[in-house]
């Protein structure tokens, strides 16, 4: 039963953990972080992305122009595109390190110790990964937020909102730390029973003949 269980495990895990990972590639790449709809021209909606800008026309023509320097984009644009390309690569490392230590691969079958530390390594690097990818877009998004409520703007100024991006790397970064957390706690090494310490028990006290009389005389008994 165990072992069904840690099996069930890995493979939810295992496939949680490729699925944010897919999802977290997209978000990195995707011109979808923020959105912006020009109310004086309605027929054009605006994207960014970690790596470009595009402008979607109402006839479905999209055209796309990439950030001019690294040096010039906002810092949370900036340490985004980092963090995001560390948990591309957190993801694909953790993918090679969790996929020979689950059950039912046959690599390292005649070593389980080396089959959980492969599962470990494996789920912290998927757990790491998640933390990687949820702490841009969550930066991303806060720093919208800030910007869509400030005040010292003119009303008349259209806003950056949420993009599809955004959304995705929320839940990109909750799988894969998800599916790290499950292989993890399935890599938990079996237990195998031990037999029980003997119990210390005393002799029990030796009877003298005849009514249990102690054979050795006290002391008020001996006569000088």
């Amino acid at each position: 039963m165990a072992g069904s269980w840690r099996a069930r495990a890995q493979a939810g895990g295992m496939l949680l953990a490729l699925l944010g990972w897919v999802s977290s590639c997209v978000t990195t790449f995707v011109p979808l972080w923020k959105s912006l709809n020009l109310d004086l021209n309605e027929l054009e909606v605006w994207t960014m992305g970690l790596w470009q800008v595009c402008i979607a026309r109402e006839e479905g023509a999209v055209e796309c122009r990439a950030h001019g320097s690294f040096l010039a984009l906002p810092p949370e644009l900036r340490v985004s595109r980092l963090l995001m390309c560390l948990s591309n690569g957190l993801g694909l490392l953790g993918c090679l390190l969790a996929a020979p230590g689950l059950e039912g691969w046959r690599a390292c079958e005649d070593k389980p110790g080396l089959k959980r530390r492969l599962l470990l390594a494996g789920g912290a690097a998927f757990g790491t990964a998640g933390m990687a990818t949820l702490a841009p877009v969550s930066w991303v998004a806060y720093n919208t937020v800030l910007d869509f409520w400030d005040d010292t703007i003119p009303d008349i100024v259209p806003r950056w909102e949420f993009g599809e991006a955004t959304f995705l790397g929320w839940f990109a970064g909750a799988f894969l730390a998800a599916g790290g957390l499950l292989l993890a706690c399935s890599a938990r090494s079996t237990r195998t029973a031990t037999p029980p310490a003997p119990t210390c028990r005393r002799p029990p006290a030796t009877r003298g003949p005849a009514g249990g009389h102690n054979p050795h005389p006290k002391n008020t008994d001996l006569v000088i």
